[in-house]
């Protein structure tokens, strides 16, 4: 006789699944009796904290490396099909739209897993100037970005934003789909045994606007990019540290078109570009 077990929906943070430390969990509309962490300012500064030390380890790998770890992340998806299915189906999708984005998921890994080692040529390079230097620009990550990922669709949704800001060595603390919790949460799985370094990835549950504005305040998060349309309190709230925020305003239909989501303008403004001179001898 096989014994159900009901799964429960942790954290991701640094590698590892916590519960919260206040021990708040929430139960999504349509979803009574599954329980979700709810993540508390705590988890975050916890997070935060992961995401340091994972950012020293990931913005340290080659370029090409970056894009295979990706890739690899890819693959589990596609090899976790079935589970990744059950999971956007628990978010209310039909097996059809489960299926279709689970797909634009694994595709839009893909693209971002082969970008990986092009930004340097794309953002950086060989500068022409005046007198005997040599003038490169090299591309830097910005640091620990915090991302708030839209409501639908919520696999998708939290991958776009976070894959161009893997690609660019950040470190990503991710707020999943407060609605559908449950595929964003499942990601860290994924991430796990896809050889993402531990804290290269994070990735909370609770209150959207909870978890932005604790994102935006936190000092030791270096930029935000969020779903959504301008909000000035989360303006506001990043502006004492003078963070670097971003929002990603489009249309609900584009969210779901890969073609829409693949671009280097969520890369360029969370990486630096430092210029180098070296003298030639005459």
């Amino acid at each position: 006789m096989s014994v159900p077990v009901r799964k429960t929906y942790k954290l991701f943070v640094g590698g590892k699944f916590p519960r919260s430390e206040s021990g708040r969990v929430y139960q999504p509309a349509g979803n009574q009796g599954v329980n979700v962490v709810r993540a508390s300012r705590k988890d975050v500064r916890d997070t935060v904290l992961a995401a340091r030390k994972g950012l020293a380890t990931w913005s340290r790998c080659a370029a090409y490396l970056r894009g295979q770890i990706l890739y690899r992340l890819a693959e589990m998806l596609a090899s976790r099909r079935e589970a990744m299915v059950t999971e956007l189906r628990l978010g209310g999708a039909t097996a059809a739209a489960a299926n279709k984005e689970l797909d634009t998921a694994i595709s839009l890994t893909v693209w971002y897993a082969g970008l990986c080692d092009k930004v340097q040529s794309l953002l950086g390079g060989q500068n022409a100037v005046q007198g005997p230097f040599f003038n490169f620009s090299t591309v830097e990550p910005t640091g620990v970005v915090g991302v708030v990922a839209p409501s639908e669709p919520a696999l998708v949704g939290t991958l776009a934003l976070s894959l161009p800001l893997l690609v660019g060595g950040n470190a990503v603390v991710a707020a999943v789909s407060e609605a559908s919790p449950f595929a964003g949460l499942a990601l860290g799985e994924v991430a796990a045994s896809s050889d993402v370094p531990a804290g290269a990835l994070n990735l909370l549950s609770g209150a959207r606007d909870e978890l932005a504005e604790q994102l935006a305040r936190h000092r030791d998060v270096d930029g935000l990019l969020v779903a959504g349309a301008p909000s000035a309190s989360i303006s506001k709230a990043g502006a004492d540290s003078v963070k670097r925020i971003r929002f990603c305003e489009l249309p609900k239909a584009h969210w779901r078109r890969p073609d829409k989501l693949r671009t280097l303008a969520w890369v360029e403004p969370f990486v630096e570009v430092k210029t180098l001179w070296h003298p030639v001898a005459p």
